[in-house]
Protein backbone atom coordinates (compact mmCIF):
# COMPACT_ATOMS: atom_id res chain seq x y z
CA UNK A 1 0.00 0.00 0.00
CA UNK A 2 1.36 3.41 -0.99
CA UNK A 3 2.05 5.96 1.71
CA UNK A 4 4.74 8.12 0.19
CA UNK A 5 3.61 11.59 1.24
CA UNK A 6 3.02 11.15 4.97
CA UNK A 7 4.81 13.70 7.08
CA UNK A 8 5.83 15.73 4.01
CA UNK A 9 4.42 19.25 3.84
CA UNK A 10 3.33 19.73 0.23
CA UNK A 11 1.47 22.39 -1.71
CA UNK A 12 -1.60 20.20 -1.38
CA UNK A 13 -1.18 20.11 2.40
CA UNK A 14 -1.08 23.90 2.42
CA UNK A 15 -4.28 24.21 0.38
CA UNK A 16 -6.12 21.70 2.53
CA UNK A 17 -5.16 23.44 5.77
CA UNK A 18 -5.85 26.90 4.33
CA UNK A 19 -9.40 25.79 3.59
CA UNK A 20 -9.93 24.52 7.15
CA UNK A 21 -8.43 27.71 8.61
CA UNK A 22 -10.43 30.14 6.50
CA UNK A 23 -13.72 28.27 6.91
CA UNK A 24 -13.18 28.27 10.69
CA UNK A 25 -12.40 32.01 10.68
CA UNK A 26 -15.70 32.81 9.03
CA UNK A 27 -17.66 30.47 11.29
CA UNK A 28 -16.16 32.02 14.43
CA UNK A 29 -17.61 35.38 13.34
CA UNK A 30 -21.02 34.12 14.39
CA UNK A 31 -19.72 34.21 17.94
CA UNK A 32 -17.36 37.17 17.82
CA UNK A 33 -19.51 39.57 15.78
CA UNK A 34 -22.96 38.05 16.05
CA UNK A 35 -23.35 37.91 12.28
CA UNK A 36 -26.16 35.79 10.87
CA UNK A 37 -25.59 32.89 8.54
CA UNK A 38 -27.11 34.91 5.69
CA UNK A 39 -24.54 37.69 6.20
CA UNK A 40 -21.71 35.17 5.91
CA UNK A 41 -22.84 33.79 2.54
CA UNK A 42 -20.88 36.42 0.63
CA UNK A 43 -17.70 35.70 2.57
CA UNK A 44 -17.91 32.01 1.76
CA UNK A 45 -18.57 32.77 -1.91
CA UNK A 46 -15.49 35.02 -2.04
CA UNK A 47 -13.28 32.63 -0.09
CA UNK A 48 -11.77 30.81 -3.13
CA UNK A 49 -10.42 34.18 -4.31
CA UNK A 50 -8.96 34.91 -0.89
CA UNK A 51 -7.22 31.54 -0.69
CA UNK A 52 -6.01 31.78 -4.29
CA UNK A 53 -5.67 35.44 -5.36
CA UNK A 54 -4.48 36.74 -8.71
CA UNK A 55 -5.04 35.58 -12.28
CA UNK A 56 -2.16 33.17 -12.78
CA UNK A 57 -2.52 29.45 -12.14
CA UNK A 58 -0.15 28.09 -9.52
CA UNK A 59 -0.38 24.32 -9.95
CA UNK A 60 -2.84 23.54 -12.74
CA UNK A 61 -3.50 24.80 -16.24
CA UNK A 62 -6.12 27.33 -15.17
CA UNK A 63 -6.67 29.52 -12.12
CA UNK A 64 -10.40 29.03 -12.65
CA UNK A 65 -10.01 25.28 -12.29
CA UNK A 66 -7.92 25.74 -9.16
CA UNK A 67 -10.58 27.95 -7.59
CA UNK A 68 -13.34 25.55 -8.58
CA UNK A 69 -11.53 22.74 -6.76
CA UNK A 70 -10.99 24.94 -3.70
CA UNK A 71 -14.71 25.79 -3.81
CA UNK A 72 -15.59 22.11 -3.55
CA UNK A 73 -13.18 21.66 -0.66
CA UNK A 74 -14.82 24.60 1.11
CA UNK A 75 -18.24 23.00 0.70
CA UNK A 76 -17.03 19.70 2.11
CA UNK A 77 -15.32 21.54 4.99
CA UNK A 78 -18.73 23.02 5.84
CA UNK A 79 -20.30 19.57 5.80
CA UNK A 80 -22.07 20.25 2.50
CA UNK A 81 -22.23 17.93 -0.50
CA UNK A 82 -20.28 18.61 -3.69
CA UNK A 83 -21.82 21.07 -6.12
CA UNK A 84 -24.13 19.89 -8.87
CA UNK A 85 -22.34 19.92 -12.19
CA UNK A 86 -25.46 20.46 -14.30
CA UNK A 87 -26.54 23.86 -12.95
CA UNK A 88 -25.01 27.03 -11.46
CA UNK A 89 -24.40 26.78 -7.73
CA UNK A 90 -22.78 29.15 -5.25
CA UNK A 91 -20.14 27.96 -2.79
CA UNK A 92 -22.46 28.81 0.09
CA UNK A 93 -25.57 27.11 -1.32
CA UNK A 94 -27.14 25.04 1.47
CA UNK A 95 -25.01 26.82 4.07
CA UNK A 96 -27.94 28.03 6.17
CA UNK A 97 -29.43 24.55 6.31
CA UNK A 98 -26.08 23.12 7.41
CA UNK A 99 -25.86 25.76 10.13
CA UNK A 100 -29.18 24.73 11.65
CA UNK A 101 -29.13 20.97 11.18
CA UNK A 102 -26.53 18.19 11.21
CA UNK A 103 -28.55 16.16 8.72
CA UNK A 104 -26.72 17.70 5.75
CA UNK A 105 -23.42 16.31 7.01
CA UNK A 106 -24.94 12.85 7.45
CA UNK A 107 -26.12 12.69 3.85
CA UNK A 108 -23.79 10.22 2.08
CA UNK A 109 -21.21 9.96 0.76
CA UNK A 110 -18.68 10.84 3.42
CA UNK A 111 -15.64 10.36 1.14
CA UNK A 112 -15.96 12.30 -2.12
CA UNK A 113 -14.12 12.43 -5.44
CA UNK A 114 -13.90 15.92 -6.91
CA UNK A 115 -14.09 14.67 -10.48
CA UNK A 116 -12.59 17.66 -12.28
CA UNK A 117 -9.62 17.59 -9.89
CA UNK A 118 -8.80 13.98 -10.79
CA UNK A 119 -5.85 13.43 -13.12
CA UNK A 120 -7.44 10.28 -14.59
CA UNK A 121 -4.28 8.38 -13.68
CA UNK A 122 -3.47 5.17 -15.51
CA UNK A 123 -4.38 2.19 -13.38
CA UNK A 124 -2.76 -1.24 -13.65
CA UNK A 125 -1.04 -0.50 -16.96
CA UNK A 126 2.39 -1.80 -18.02
CA UNK A 127 4.36 0.48 -20.35
CA UNK A 128 7.89 0.47 -21.73
CA UNK A 129 10.02 3.46 -20.69
CA UNK A 130 13.02 5.11 -22.34
CA UNK A 131 15.26 2.86 -20.25
CA UNK A 132 14.67 0.04 -22.74
CA UNK A 133 17.96 -0.95 -24.38
CA UNK A 134 16.46 -3.13 -27.11
CA UNK A 135 18.62 -5.99 -25.87
CA UNK A 136 19.34 -9.04 -27.98
CA UNK A 137 17.72 -11.53 -25.60
CA UNK A 138 14.28 -9.86 -25.65
CA UNK A 139 13.26 -11.70 -22.42
CA UNK A 140 10.13 -9.55 -22.05
CA UNK A 141 8.84 -10.70 -25.44
CA UNK A 142 9.77 -14.33 -24.87
CA UNK A 143 8.05 -14.61 -21.50
CA UNK A 144 4.81 -12.83 -22.44
CA UNK A 145 2.03 -15.48 -22.42
CA UNK A 146 -0.15 -13.48 -24.83
CA UNK A 147 2.53 -12.36 -27.28
CA UNK A 148 1.60 -8.77 -26.50
CA UNK A 149 5.18 -7.49 -26.83
CA UNK A 150 6.84 -6.63 -30.12
CA UNK A 151 9.79 -4.43 -31.08
CA UNK A 152 9.52 -1.12 -32.86
CA UNK A 153 12.62 0.87 -33.73
CA UNK A 154 14.62 -1.54 -31.59
CA UNK A 155 12.51 -0.78 -28.52
CA UNK A 156 9.97 -3.01 -26.82
CA UNK A 157 6.31 -2.12 -27.33
CA UNK A 158 3.32 -3.49 -25.39
CA UNK A 159 -0.02 -3.95 -27.15
CA UNK A 160 -2.44 -2.85 -24.43
CA UNK A 161 -5.37 -4.65 -26.05
CA UNK A 162 -3.54 -7.97 -25.83
CA UNK A 163 -1.88 -7.40 -22.44
CA UNK A 164 -3.46 -9.29 -19.52
CA UNK A 165 -1.54 -7.37 -16.83
CA UNK A 166 0.28 -10.47 -15.56
CA UNK A 167 3.47 -8.46 -14.87
CA UNK A 168 5.84 -11.14 -16.19
CA UNK A 169 7.60 -8.65 -18.47
CA UNK A 170 7.95 -6.20 -15.59
CA UNK A 171 9.65 -8.85 -13.46
CA UNK A 172 11.88 -10.14 -16.24
CA UNK A 173 13.35 -7.00 -17.82
CA UNK A 174 17.05 -6.82 -16.82
CA UNK A 175 17.03 -3.02 -17.17
CA UNK A 176 13.80 -2.46 -15.19
CA UNK A 177 12.61 -0.60 -18.25
CA UNK A 178 8.96 -1.56 -17.92
CA UNK A 179 6.89 0.56 -15.58
CA UNK A 180 3.74 -0.55 -13.81
CA UNK A 181 1.36 2.41 -13.59
CA UNK A 182 -1.06 2.26 -10.67
CA UNK A 183 -3.55 4.87 -9.54
CA UNK A 184 -2.19 6.09 -6.15
CA UNK A 185 -5.62 6.26 -4.50
CA UNK A 186 -6.55 2.77 -5.72
CA UNK A 187 -3.18 1.41 -4.64
CA UNK A 188 -3.79 2.78 -1.14
CA UNK A 189 -7.31 1.36 -0.89
CA UNK A 190 -7.27 -1.92 0.99
CA UNK A 191 -10.92 -2.49 0.11
CA UNK A 192 -10.22 -2.35 -3.65
CA UNK A 193 -13.13 0.05 -3.83
CA UNK A 194 -11.65 2.49 -6.37
CA UNK A 195 -11.97 2.00 -10.10
CA UNK A 196 -12.39 4.31 -13.07
CA UNK A 197 -15.43 6.02 -14.56
CA UNK A 198 -16.10 6.37 -18.29
CA UNK A 199 -13.61 9.26 -18.44
CA UNK A 200 -10.84 7.40 -16.63
CA UNK A 201 -11.31 9.37 -13.41
CA UNK A 202 -11.32 7.78 -9.99
CA UNK A 203 -14.64 6.30 -8.95
CA UNK A 204 -15.47 4.90 -5.50
CA UNK A 205 -17.61 1.82 -5.06
CA UNK A 206 -19.44 2.80 -1.90
CA UNK A 207 -20.68 -0.75 -1.37
CA UNK A 208 -17.06 -1.60 -0.55
CA UNK A 209 -15.75 1.63 0.99
CA UNK A 210 -15.26 1.68 4.79
CA UNK A 211 -14.10 5.34 4.90
CA UNK A 212 -10.57 4.58 6.13
CA UNK A 213 -9.42 7.71 4.29
CA UNK A 214 -6.22 6.26 2.88
CA UNK A 215 -7.27 7.28 -0.64
CA UNK A 216 -7.66 10.94 0.24
CA UNK A 217 -4.15 11.24 1.75
CA UNK A 218 -2.52 9.33 -1.11
CA UNK A 219 -4.05 11.24 -4.04
CA UNK A 220 -1.28 13.66 -5.13
CA UNK A 221 -3.83 15.81 -6.99
CA UNK A 222 -6.05 16.39 -3.97
CA UNK A 223 -9.07 15.04 -5.83
CA UNK A 224 -10.51 13.12 -2.87
CA UNK A 225 -11.78 14.70 0.34
CA UNK A 226 -14.15 13.89 3.18
CA UNK A 227 -16.82 16.02 4.80
CA UNK A 228 -15.98 17.99 7.92
CA UNK A 229 -17.95 19.23 10.92
CA UNK A 230 -15.75 22.23 11.70
CA UNK A 231 -18.63 24.62 11.09
CA UNK A 232 -21.12 22.64 13.17
CA UNK A 233 -18.74 22.45 16.14
CA UNK A 234 -17.99 26.18 16.05
CA UNK A 235 -21.67 27.08 15.77
CA UNK A 236 -22.48 24.81 18.71
CA UNK A 237 -19.91 26.75 20.74
CA UNK A 238 -21.33 30.06 19.44
CA UNK A 239 -24.80 29.07 20.66
CA UNK A 240 -23.40 28.82 24.17
CA UNK A 241 -23.76 25.04 24.42
CA UNK A 242 -21.51 22.97 26.62
CA UNK A 243 -19.06 21.44 24.17
CA UNK A 244 -16.58 18.84 25.46
CA UNK A 245 -13.70 17.39 23.45
CA UNK A 246 -12.72 13.73 23.73
CA UNK A 247 -9.16 13.49 22.41
CA UNK A 248 -7.84 10.25 20.88
CA UNK A 249 -4.58 8.72 22.18
CA UNK A 250 -2.80 9.59 18.93
CA UNK A 251 -2.94 13.33 19.78
CA UNK A 252 0.58 13.35 21.25
CA UNK A 253 2.89 15.54 19.21
CA UNK A 254 0.26 16.35 16.58
CA UNK A 255 0.12 20.05 17.48
CA UNK A 256 3.77 20.39 18.44
CA UNK A 257 5.72 19.56 21.57
CA UNK A 258 6.01 16.20 23.27
CA UNK A 259 2.62 15.57 24.75
CA UNK A 260 2.07 18.53 27.04
CA UNK A 261 -1.54 17.96 28.05
CA UNK A 262 -1.83 21.20 29.99
CA UNK A 263 -1.12 23.18 26.84
CA UNK A 264 -3.69 21.11 24.97
CA UNK A 265 -6.37 21.88 27.54
CA UNK A 266 -5.53 25.56 27.36
CA UNK A 267 -5.72 25.53 23.54
CA UNK A 268 -9.15 23.90 23.60
CA UNK A 269 -10.32 26.40 26.19
CA UNK A 270 -9.30 29.27 23.89
CA UNK A 271 -11.26 27.60 21.09
CA UNK A 272 -14.36 27.69 23.25
CA UNK A 273 -14.54 24.13 24.51
CA UNK A 274 -15.95 23.57 27.99
CA UNK A 275 -13.62 20.68 28.78
CA UNK A 276 -11.29 17.99 27.47
CA UNK A 277 -11.15 14.28 28.24
CA UNK A 278 -8.65 11.62 27.21
CA UNK A 279 -10.11 8.82 25.06
CA UNK A 280 -7.40 6.56 26.43
CA UNK A 281 -9.73 6.30 29.45
CA UNK A 282 -12.22 4.56 27.20
CA UNK A 283 -9.37 2.48 25.79
CA UNK A 284 -8.74 1.15 29.29
CA UNK A 285 -12.38 0.17 29.61
CA UNK A 286 -12.39 -1.38 26.13
CA UNK A 287 -9.32 -3.38 27.15
CA UNK A 288 -11.01 -4.77 30.26
CA UNK A 289 -14.15 -5.59 28.32
CA UNK A 290 -12.29 -7.41 25.56
CA UNK A 291 -10.16 -9.29 28.10
CA UNK A 292 -13.33 -10.51 29.84
CA UNK A 293 -14.91 -11.48 26.52
CA UNK A 294 -11.82 -13.36 25.42
CA UNK A 295 -11.66 -15.33 28.66
CA UNK A 296 -15.38 -16.13 28.50
CA UNK A 297 -15.65 -17.06 24.84
CA UNK A 298 -12.33 -18.24 23.37
CA UNK A 299 -11.94 -21.05 22.46
CA UNK A 300 -15.10 -22.66 23.91
CA UNK A 301 -17.62 -20.44 22.12
CA UNK A 302 -15.51 -18.73 19.46
CA UNK A 303 -12.49 -20.07 17.53
CA UNK A 304 -10.73 -16.68 17.82
CA UNK A 305 -11.55 -13.08 18.75
CA UNK A 306 -10.83 -9.91 16.78
CA UNK A 307 -10.47 -6.48 18.38
CA UNK A 308 -13.22 -3.91 17.94
CA UNK A 309 -11.68 -0.44 18.24
CA UNK A 310 -10.86 0.23 14.56
CA UNK A 311 -14.22 0.73 12.78
CA UNK A 312 -12.82 0.30 9.26
CA UNK A 313 -11.26 -3.08 10.14
CA UNK A 314 -14.33 -4.17 12.09
CA UNK A 315 -16.75 -3.35 9.27
CA UNK A 316 -14.51 -5.00 6.66
CA UNK A 317 -14.24 -8.19 8.70
CA UNK A 318 -17.98 -8.43 9.38
CA UNK A 319 -18.95 -7.48 5.83
CA UNK A 320 -16.61 -9.89 4.04
CA UNK A 321 -16.77 -12.73 6.58
CA UNK A 322 -20.39 -12.61 7.77
CA UNK A 323 -20.35 -16.19 9.01
CA UNK A 324 -17.58 -15.20 11.44
CA UNK A 325 -18.92 -11.75 12.37
CA UNK A 326 -19.46 -12.95 15.94
CA UNK A 327 -15.71 -13.46 16.21
CA UNK A 328 -15.17 -9.69 16.16
CA UNK A 329 -15.50 -8.34 19.68
CA UNK A 330 -18.75 -6.63 20.61
CA UNK A 331 -16.90 -4.35 23.02
CA UNK A 332 -17.80 -0.70 22.61
CA UNK A 333 -15.01 1.36 21.10
CA UNK A 334 -12.90 3.74 23.22
CA UNK A 335 -14.60 6.69 21.53
CA UNK A 336 -18.08 5.53 22.51
CA UNK A 337 -17.12 4.44 26.03
CA UNK A 338 -15.47 7.79 26.71
CA UNK A 339 -18.48 9.65 25.33
CA UNK A 340 -20.80 7.66 27.60
CA UNK A 341 -18.63 8.44 30.63
CA UNK A 342 -18.74 12.14 29.79
CA UNK A 343 -22.49 12.07 29.30
CA UNK A 344 -23.05 10.53 32.73
CA UNK A 345 -21.82 13.79 34.29
CA UNK A 346 -22.77 16.16 31.44
CA UNK A 347 -26.05 14.85 30.01
CA UNK A 348 -26.72 17.93 27.88
CA UNK A 349 -23.21 18.43 26.54
CA UNK A 350 -22.20 18.20 22.89
CA UNK A 351 -19.36 15.70 22.64
CA UNK A 352 -16.68 16.12 19.99
CA UNK A 353 -14.31 13.26 19.24
CA UNK A 354 -10.96 14.67 18.08
CA UNK A 355 -8.69 12.12 16.48
CA UNK A 356 -6.74 10.88 13.50
CA UNK A 357 -9.48 8.95 11.76
CA UNK A 358 -11.96 9.41 8.90
CA UNK A 359 -13.64 6.11 9.75
CA UNK A 360 -14.64 7.49 13.15
CA UNK A 361 -16.91 9.86 11.24
CA UNK A 362 -18.52 6.79 9.73
CA UNK A 363 -18.80 5.15 13.17
CA UNK A 364 -20.48 8.25 14.59
CA UNK A 365 -23.07 8.09 11.79
CA UNK A 366 -24.46 4.82 13.12
CA UNK A 367 -27.77 5.15 14.93
CA UNK A 368 -26.35 3.28 17.93
CA UNK A 369 -23.51 5.81 18.30
CA UNK A 370 -24.91 9.17 17.17
CA UNK A 371 -26.69 9.68 20.47
CA UNK A 372 -23.30 9.52 22.23
CA UNK A 373 -20.92 11.34 19.87
CA UNK A 374 -22.24 14.54 18.34
CA UNK A 375 -19.30 15.57 16.18
CA UNK A 376 -16.04 14.09 14.90
CA UNK A 377 -13.03 16.21 13.93
CA UNK A 378 -9.60 15.13 12.75
CA UNK A 379 -6.38 16.58 14.13
CA UNK A 380 -5.90 18.43 10.84
CA UNK A 381 -9.34 20.02 11.11
CA UNK A 382 -8.66 20.95 14.73
CA UNK A 383 -5.35 22.54 13.68
CA UNK A 384 -7.34 24.64 11.22
CA UNK A 385 -9.48 25.90 14.10
CA UNK A 386 -6.35 26.75 16.10
CA UNK A 387 -4.90 28.65 13.12
CA UNK A 388 -8.18 30.54 12.73
CA UNK A 389 -7.90 31.73 16.32
CA UNK A 390 -4.17 32.45 16.04
CA UNK A 391 -3.32 29.95 18.75
CA UNK A 392 0.37 29.08 19.08
CA UNK A 393 0.18 25.76 20.93
CA UNK A 394 3.81 25.70 22.08
CA UNK A 395 3.64 29.20 23.59
CA UNK A 396 0.67 28.38 25.83
CA UNK A 397 0.95 27.97 29.57
CA UNK A 398 0.53 24.58 31.22
CA UNK A 399 -2.53 24.61 33.50
CA UNK A 400 -0.75 22.09 35.80
CA UNK A 401 -3.85 19.99 36.35
CA UNK A 402 -3.33 16.28 36.86
CA UNK A 403 -6.90 14.99 36.53
CA UNK A 404 -6.33 14.36 32.81
CA UNK A 405 -3.51 11.92 33.51
CA UNK A 406 -5.46 8.88 34.66
CA UNK A 407 -5.36 6.63 31.60
CA UNK A 408 -2.90 3.74 31.70
CA UNK A 409 0.21 3.21 29.65
CA UNK A 410 -1.55 0.38 27.82
CA UNK A 411 -4.61 2.53 27.10
CA UNK A 412 -2.52 5.32 25.63
CA UNK A 413 -0.66 2.86 23.43
CA UNK A 414 -3.90 1.97 21.61
CA UNK A 415 -2.77 4.54 19.04
CA UNK A 416 0.11 2.38 17.82
CA UNK A 417 -0.23 -0.88 15.89
CA UNK A 418 -0.01 -3.83 18.27
CA UNK A 419 -0.99 -1.69 21.24
CA UNK A 420 -4.57 -2.95 21.54
CA UNK A 421 -3.63 -6.62 21.60
CA UNK A 422 -0.79 -5.94 24.06
CA UNK A 423 -3.18 -4.13 26.41
CA UNK A 424 -5.73 -6.99 26.31
CA UNK A 425 -3.06 -9.63 26.91
CA UNK A 426 -1.64 -7.66 29.85
CA UNK A 427 -5.13 -7.36 31.35
CA UNK A 428 -5.65 -11.12 31.01
CA UNK A 429 -2.30 -11.81 32.66
CA UNK A 430 -3.27 -9.66 35.64
CA UNK A 431 -5.98 -12.19 36.40
CA UNK A 432 -4.33 -15.31 35.04
CA UNK A 433 -0.55 -14.83 34.97
CA UNK A 434 0.09 -18.27 33.50
CA UNK A 435 -2.56 -18.09 30.77
CA UNK A 436 -0.96 -18.33 27.34
CA UNK A 437 -2.54 -15.91 24.86
CA UNK A 438 -1.44 -16.16 21.26
CA UNK A 439 -1.66 -12.95 19.27
CA UNK A 440 -1.48 -11.98 15.61
CA UNK A 441 -1.97 -8.49 14.24
CA UNK A 442 -2.20 -6.86 10.82
CA UNK A 443 -1.91 -3.28 9.57
CA UNK A 444 -3.64 -2.11 6.41
CA UNK A 445 -6.89 -3.61 5.17
CA UNK A 446 -5.23 -5.88 2.60
CA UNK A 447 -3.17 -7.55 5.30
CA UNK A 448 -6.15 -7.54 7.66
CA UNK A 449 -8.12 -9.47 5.06
CA UNK A 450 -5.33 -12.02 4.67
CA UNK A 451 -5.18 -12.40 8.45
CA UNK A 452 -8.93 -12.93 8.63
CA UNK A 453 -8.83 -15.50 5.84
CA UNK A 454 -6.15 -17.43 7.70
CA UNK A 455 -8.12 -17.21 10.93
CA UNK A 456 -11.26 -18.53 9.25
CA UNK A 457 -9.23 -21.43 7.84
CA UNK A 458 -8.15 -22.35 11.36
CA UNK A 459 -4.60 -21.06 11.26
CA UNK A 460 -5.06 -19.08 14.48
CA UNK A 461 -7.00 -21.33 16.88
CA UNK A 462 -7.76 -19.56 20.15
CA UNK A 463 -5.89 -16.42 19.06
CA UNK A 464 -6.53 -12.78 19.80
CA UNK A 465 -6.29 -10.98 16.47
CA UNK A 466 -5.81 -7.23 16.12
CA UNK A 467 -6.75 -5.38 12.98
CA UNK A 468 -5.76 -1.81 12.10
CA UNK A 469 -6.93 -0.28 8.83
CA UNK A 470 -4.06 2.21 8.71
CA UNK A 471 -0.47 0.91 8.37
CA UNK A 472 1.14 1.83 11.68
CA UNK A 473 -2.14 2.07 13.56
CA UNK A 474 -4.14 5.16 14.48
CA UNK A 475 -1.02 7.33 14.32
CA UNK A 476 -1.23 6.79 10.53
CA UNK A 477 -4.85 7.91 10.24
CA UNK A 478 -5.97 10.19 7.44
CA UNK A 479 -6.33 13.20 9.76
CA UNK A 480 -2.86 13.19 11.33
CA UNK A 481 -0.35 16.00 10.98
CA UNK A 482 3.10 14.48 11.48
CA UNK A 483 5.17 11.58 10.17
CA UNK A 484 4.02 8.17 11.38
CA UNK A 485 7.30 7.15 13.03
CA UNK A 486 7.58 10.45 14.92
CA UNK A 487 4.00 10.21 16.11
CA UNK A 488 4.39 6.60 17.25
CA UNK A 489 7.54 7.48 19.21
CA UNK A 490 5.79 10.45 20.85
CA UNK A 491 2.81 8.32 21.88
CA UNK A 492 5.05 5.69 23.46
CA UNK A 493 7.02 8.30 25.39
CA UNK A 494 3.85 9.89 26.69
CA UNK A 495 2.34 6.52 27.57
CA UNK A 496 5.29 5.71 29.83
CA UNK A 497 4.56 8.81 31.91
CA UNK A 498 1.26 7.39 33.16
CA UNK A 499 1.13 6.45 36.86
CA UNK A 500 -0.79 3.32 35.81
CA UNK A 501 0.76 0.59 33.70
CA UNK A 502 -2.21 -1.64 33.00
CA UNK A 503 -5.83 -0.92 32.08
CA UNK A 504 -7.04 -2.94 35.07
CA UNK A 505 -5.66 -0.20 37.34
CA UNK A 506 -8.22 2.26 36.03
CA UNK A 507 -10.88 2.88 38.68
CA UNK A 508 -13.44 3.68 35.98
CA UNK A 509 -13.50 0.01 34.94
CA UNK A 510 -16.32 -0.57 37.43
CA UNK A 511 -18.55 1.51 35.16
CA UNK A 512 -18.40 -0.93 32.25
CA UNK A 513 -21.75 -2.66 32.98
CA UNK A 514 -23.45 0.74 33.22
CA UNK A 515 -21.82 2.08 30.06
CA UNK A 516 -22.80 -1.04 28.11
CA UNK A 517 -26.42 -0.65 29.09
CA UNK A 518 -28.66 -0.09 26.09
CA UNK A 519 -26.18 -1.60 23.63
CA UNK A 520 -27.66 -4.86 22.36
CA UNK A 521 -26.87 -7.55 19.87
CA UNK A 522 -29.34 -5.83 17.56
CA UNK A 523 -27.13 -2.74 17.58
CA UNK A 524 -24.20 -4.92 16.63
CA UNK A 525 -26.17 -6.49 13.78
CA UNK A 526 -27.04 -3.02 12.49
CA UNK A 527 -23.40 -1.96 12.40
CA UNK A 528 -22.52 -3.31 8.96
CA UNK A 529 -25.80 -2.34 7.28
CA UNK A 530 -25.65 1.19 8.71
CA UNK A 531 -22.02 1.60 7.69
CA UNK A 532 -22.79 0.48 4.16
CA UNK A 533 -25.72 2.88 3.96
CA UNK A 534 -23.61 5.76 5.26
CA UNK A 535 -20.96 5.28 2.58
CA UNK A 536 -23.37 4.92 -0.33
CA UNK A 537 -24.07 7.82 -2.62
CA UNK A 538 -22.77 9.52 -5.69
CA UNK A 539 -20.27 12.30 -6.17
CA UNK A 540 -21.56 13.43 -9.50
Amino acid sequence: MADTMRGVYTNLTGIRRSVFREVAKICYKLDAQGESTQELDKEFDELPYKILPGDVATYRESVFLERAIISERIRLAMGLPLSSMDRPERVSEGFEKAANSDEVFYEPPLINVIKFACNACKDNVYEVTNACQGCLAHPCREICPKKAISFRDKKAYIDQDACVKCGMCFKTCPYHAIHHHVRPCADACGMHAIGSDEHGRADINYDKCVSCGQCLINCPFGAIADKSQIAQVIWSIARGEEVIAAVAPAFVGQFGGKGNVGKLREAFKLLGFSGVEEVALGADLCTCQEADDFLDEVPDKLPFMGTSCCPAWSVMAKREFPEHADCISMALTPMTLTARMIRMQHPDAKIVFVGPCSAKKLEAMRKSVRSEVDFVLTFEEMAGMMDAKGIDYLSLEDDNKSDFDVASTDGRNFAVAGGVATAVVNAIHRRYPDREVNVVNAEGLDDCRKMMKDAVKGKYPGYLIEGMACPGGCVAGAGTLVAINRSAAAVKRYAKRSPHVNATENSYRMLIPVLERGFTKQDEDLEVSESMEATKGTAE
